[in-house]
């Protein structure tokens, strides 16, 4: 009769532990895990799926792939090119002027940081790895992000906090308390994350997984193993990182091209403080990326010859730090196979905003022109996303946020701006009233030696206007104004320039023509402005309260 009793308990502890089995693998097929993974300056150029000059050199075959396998983006924007205030869209879902991060001050506090809250609500482990750069606490259930060099970490031995330790804003010196790992910053994060997804989550739950890498920011690191990869390789080279034609305006050019030696960083030695030969052939750069280099390979060159130099030693040290961004990628992949999550794993790729990678003859990101604004943006999740699309819908990085959220079977909070594209995601087709433009505004004023004026604009599917209004966002002109020039670096504090620039993107889609003045584009151009002055006054991106001194500019000029 025991052994009846113990044969009987056993089937029926067997049949709960089942029941309760079953139970937790319905419960993660209906909510999917989703990994965010996110590069830095990771720009639509340095891929083979975006068909740019660079695809021939097959420079991300892992990501290609996973596009492939999902759906890709064409018209995928940031509404801020520059890390912090990029990251804040993401993680707000809101525009800069809501979540109040204009520049690279800004903060989120973690009471803000909605999308990893609202993941959390829906039952979600929340994890975020690598780069972070919004000083306050994670609001995720596990971390570990880079602490020092002011939050963009070392591409080298990096030093990360993990949660759990006694966490100091950065302002708050000597700063966060860390760990120092051994290793290039792109495999170290790799490895975090696995170690992370092995052994630390709790594999009840379904995952959301932010992996943020700091490549391929500059100062291009790579690993060592990748020295070799491209070096006998030409690059091939933007026609207009020597010959700009008619693109830009007085606000970038300066009357009679007077500011083109002040204004965005180059190539060439065009801008005479902040040019990427300079930096390439630095002391620091070469110790840390090319100890062999001579350089007496190029500090005697001039004119063209210094320029393609320069340019083909800055792609190969920005595509050496994509190819390992694309090798860890694999790593993470691999994993997810090997444990059967690979297809119940919503994958999303991206960059924090584009890059300008030579194009007339610019470098870093920041300005509204394409090569800058245009993020990469893929998605793969084959229970409901069709393999092998593409769509040229309008999104930007402030729909992310709802679109997981929604994805996860949720419904975004109402102070997020942006809005969800699940549909999109899941039909290849717009929904009806889906947005036909997109906002951008870049808010700091020639900062860093890169010196780009300050700008804010409409992208169409067709046509591009661009305001600059020549203003910082603080009243330079106000003696009590607060301003923070040391952590800027600026190089003036000159007001520049304003002016309008218009791009017909269908006929031009290089932007290698301000058309502006012609007057074919007449009815066109004051049809943009009111969209424009509509956006601006739906997202409460107006300047008349905060900022009279840039309303007052926007005024005068508005009709020029």
């Amino acid at each position: 009769m025991t052994h009846k009793l113990l044969y009987f308990a056993a089937v029926f502890f067997t049949g709960l532990s089942m029941l309760s089995c079953a139970q937790n693998a319905q419960k993660q097929s209906k909510q999917p895990n989703v990994i965010f993974i996110m590069s830095d300056d990771h720009t639509t150029q340095a891929f083979g799926i975006y068909g740019s000059r660079l695809a021939g050199l097959n420079p991300t075959p892992t990501l290609d792939q996973i596009a492939k396998e999902g759906l890709i983006f064409d018209n995928c924007f940031v509404t801020n090119s520059i890390c912090t205030p990029s990251r804040a869209s993401i993680i707000s879902g809101q525009y800069s002027q809501a979540n109040g991060v204009l520049d690279l001050e800004g903060e989120v506090e973690t009471n803000r940081q909605y999308l990893p809250m609202e993941m959390k609500k829906l039952g979600y482990q929340t994890a975020l790895v690598g780069k972070w750069h919004l000083t306050h606490q994670p609001n995720f259930d596990y971390y570990n992000i880079f602490s020092q060099h002011h939050q963009q970490g070392s591409y080298f031995d990096p030093i990360l906090t993990e949660s759990g330790v006694p966490y100091k804003p950065f302002a708050e010196l000597p700063g966060y308390e860390g760990k120092q790992y051994k290793g290039h910053s792109s495999d170290v994060i790799t490895d975090i994350t696995l170690e992370w997804l092995k052994n630390k989550r709790d594999k009840d739950k379904p995952f959301f997984l932010v992996h943020q890498f700091k490549a391929p920011h500059d100062d291009f690191e790579y690993a060592p193993r990748y020295k070799e990869y491209l070096e006998d390789t030409f690059i091939p080279e933007p026609a207009s990182l020597y010959y700009n034609a008619n693109n830009g305006s007085v606000a970038t050019r300066g009357k009679n091209d007077s500011l083109i030696h002040d204004i965005g960083s180059s190539v060439s030695k065009r801008n005479t403080i902040r040019h990427m030969g300079m930096r390439l052939w630095s002391d620091n750069y070469i110790k840390h990326n090319n100890p062999d280099f001579d350089i007496t390979q190029a500090d005697h060159l001039e004119g063209n010859a210094y320029t393609s130099k320069t340019y083909q030693e800055y792609l190969k040290r920005y595509l050496r730090c994509v190819k390992g961004v694309d090798d860890n990628v694999a790593r993470l992949v691999k994993y997810l196979k090997e444990e059967g999550l690979y297809d119940n794993t919503i994958i999303v790729y991206t960059g924090d905003q584009g890059f300008m990678l030579g194009e007339h003859d610019y470098i870093d990101k920041r300005w509204m022109y394409d090569e800058s604004m245009r993020m990469p943006f893929f998605v793969r999740y084959p229970k409901s996303i069709k393999a092998g699309t593409r769509t040229d819908a309008i999104i930007n990085n402030t729909d992310f946020a709802p679109t997981l959220i929604e994805l996860a079977g949720g419904t975004a909070p109402e102070q997020m701006q942006g809005h969800s594209f699940k549909h999109i995601l899941q039909t290849g087709e717009e929904p009806e009233g889906w947005q036909q433009s997109t906002y951008y505004r870049y808010w700091m004023h020639m900062a860093h030696a890169h010196a780009n004026p300050a700008h804010f604009g409409i992208r169409t599917k067709e046509y591009k206007l661009i305001f600059y209004y020549g203003r910082y966002w603080v009243d330079t002109d106000d003696p009590n104004a607060e301003w923070n020039k040391k952590s800027w670096g600026n190089r003036f504090t000159m007001h520049t320039p304003v002016a309008w620039e218009f791009y017909d993107l269908k006929n031009d889609p290089q932007e290698m023509n301000n058309a502006y003045d012609n007057p074919k584009y007449k009815s066109v151009i004051a049809n943009l402005k009111e969209q424009l002055k509509a956006k601006r006054l739906e997202l409460n991106e107006e300047d008349g309260e905060k900022f009279p001194h840039i309303q007052k500019v926007i005024d005068a000029h508005w009709n020029d």
